[in-house]
């Protein structure tokens, strides 16, 4: 659970820290729910597009200001130029004067931008401020491009174009008011609506988190992020024509962008939608003001954020212990950030959860991995443990269910054989000159006999020198391991006889055994140290089984079987009722004859 623990920190560090991947993550998560929504077609705003056939009618650019003063006084509608004009008309006084006059009468809003050379400012109009000092967390720029003074003393309004990029260099979202010189000054098209409204102000609230809404008196409130800004929605279509087209017949429109799309005058913006022209900008920023429905970011996104990724890796921590769990509660997860991420969207709410998704998607695949790599180590450990002494179709079932193997001890009902070789010295004095000879007559001993214990489900416990030790019913569970021992016992007998027919036919000698079998309790488990231990069985059954096949040899038997271990089927003969080394009670043994 610790690494778990550990992991769940170094994820919320990334989750607060949100490197560059997770911001551009982030943002294409923005671009996807704003383009995929239907198409909104506004009817109070008219762009017209300066374009290259206007600018070859009038003279080329510079356009004459006196064009700008006929542009607006051919519509009722309120205008607005993002051409920007910091100095005077080049062909002289007269032109800007008309236009000046022109916006005495007509009331228009003109543009500024951000300056990092000029470090002046423009008129500003009043801001009614509610809550906290805003200017920490507006946008800061050195200064404003400055507007000609003849047309600054006439024009109604002044306000910003500038753009903000993201990381990705690509426009999302635009400041409604900026802070020049602890100053606030809005954005054009908040300009734009005020002077439509003709009210001397607009409202800006501050809460401790940040900036939380902007408005014009009597319009919506719009909400913003803590910066001020808002995500615009490029879904939204305009009116438009170009210049020529304007003069000639108008459309009808409450409010009236102009804007530069001659090649070379003014560049185009990068946006989700396509590069877009600073007045189409300020159109779509207009058009969220008036409806008051602009995608933006709470103020209170961000700790939620923390909040529910936390959360969701609690969740997958304990989820994570079966992948019947994890992989349910992962779904929900991510399902359940998607489907609280749109329905936000619809209440113009953008709520970033593509931080909670990666976050829980890496964290459930790290601790997958680790899991798997745990059952893999687990089921190589089991292979390593008992891959020489069971069968592989039981190492098989332990790696599949490793329930099954309980270490440490338990208490079980089992039965052991023993079976050793019956005058193991004299053969091994034949080898006193050969041992390499003695160790491969035993290995093809042991392998012989070990094959068929494997067979019949037996556990080989250990090898000493001649003598096999083997139970059955562990680590598995057995419910016929007095059966399977009987049958293993009888079988041994007969590929001995196989075995010492190769053998005289080597002309080496031949090898007899003597067996012991016994059912009982005893106690199964991992014995040792907690460096070297070995996998086996303790108790009196065990004892018993050993004294029954050192007994062979006085009841000339190759096998004795204690009462304990008798099935039906077979033929037993009874040989005794004897009392053992440390057993006080007798015992009843048989044996069954070739």
């Amino acid at each position: 659970m610790l690494n778990k623990v550990i992991t769940i920190v170094l994820f919320m560090g990334l989750l607060i820290w949100n490197p560059g991947v997770m911001q551009r993550v982030e943002l294409i998560g923005y671009d996807y729910l704003i383009m995929n929504t239907e198409p909104v077609q506004n009817e109070n705003i008219l762009i017209v597009d300066l374009d290259e056939d206007f600018l070859q009618t009038y003279g080329g650019w510079p356009l004459p200001r006196s064009v700008f003063g006929d542009l607006i006084s051919t519509t009722q509608a309120v205008p607005g130029f993002t051409v920007l004009m910091p100095n005077p008309d080049i062909r002289g006084k007269d032109y800007d004067d008309y236009f000046a006059m022109r916006m005495k009468y007509i009331p228009t809003v003109l543009a500024s931008a951000a300056s990092t050379q000029v470090t002046g400012t423009n008129p500003h109009v009043g801001t009614a401020q509610l809550g906290e000092d805003p200017l920490p967390w507006l946008f800061e720029l050195p200064g404003i491009l400055p507007t000609a003074s003849t047309l600054e003393s006439k024009t109604k309004g002044i306000g910003v174009v500038t753009a903000t990029p993201e990381i990705d260099g690509v426009t999302r979202r635009i400041p409604l008011v900026v802070n020049v010189q602890s100053k606030l000054y809005p954005s054009f098209a908040l300009e734009l609506l005020r002077v439509a409204v003709n009210d001397p102000s607009y409202q800006l609230k501050t809460t401790p988190e940040g900036i939380d809404w902007i408005r014009i008196p009597n319009y919506p409130l719009m909400n913003t992020d803590a910066n001020g800004r808002i995500f615009l929605n490029w879904n939204t279509k305009f009116y438009k024509q170009s210049g020529l087209e304007f003069l000639n017949n108008p459309i009808e429109a409450p409010f009236v962008i102009f804007g530069t799309t001659a090649e070379g005058i003014t560049n185009p913006v990068p946006t989700p939608a396509g590069a877009k022209y600073p007045h189409e900008i300020q159109a779509n920023i207009l058009h969220n003001l008036i409806t008051g429905t602009a995608p933006s970011q709470p103020t209170w996104a961000t700790g939620t954020e923390i909040i529910a990724t936390l959360l969701a890796l609690i969740i997958l921590a304990f989820a994570s212990r079966s992948v019947w769990l994890s992989v349910p509660a992962l779904l929900l997860i991510t399902g359940g950030s998607l489907y609280g991420a749109w329905h936000l969207y619809k209440s113009s709410y953008l709520f970033d959860v593509s931080g909670i998704v990666i976050i829980s998607v890496l964290f459930w695949g790290i601790h997958t991995f680790l899991s798997f790599l745990s059952e893999y180590q687990q089921k190589l450990r089991i292979k390593q443990q008992f891959g020489t002494y069971v069968s592989p179709a039981l190492v098989k079932k332990l790696q599949d269910d490793p329930t099954l193997l309980r270490l440490g001890g338990l208490t079980s009902r089992l039965t052991f054989l023993f079976s050793d070789i019956r005058g193991f010295t004299p053969i091994s004095e034949k080898y006193q000159k050969n041992p390499q000879g003695l160790t491969t007559l035993i290995n093809r001993f042991l392998d012989n006999q070990t094959e068929i214990i494997l067979k019949h489900g037996g556990t080989i416990d250990k090898y000493m020198g001649d003598c096999i030790m083997a139970f059955w019913g562990a680590p598995c569970p057995d419910e016929n391991h007095v059966e399977n021992a009987t049958k293993a016992a009888l079988e041994m007998r007969v590929a001995l006889e196989e075995l010492n027919e190769k053998l005289r036919e080597e002309g080496l000698d031949q090898i007899n055994t003597g067996a012991g079998i016994n059912t009982g309790d005893c106690v199964v488990g991992n014995f040792g140290s907690s460096t070297r231990f070995d996998y086996s069985v303790l108790g009196d059954s065990v004892n018993l089984a050993a004294r029954l096949e050192s007994s062979c040899k006085e009841y000339d038997a190759d096998l004795i079987i204690s009462e304990y271990s008798l099935v039906d089927g077979y033929d037993y003969e009874f040989l005794d009722e004897v009392t053992v080394k440390g057993k006080s009670e007798p015992v009843k043994i048989y044996t069954i004859r070739k």
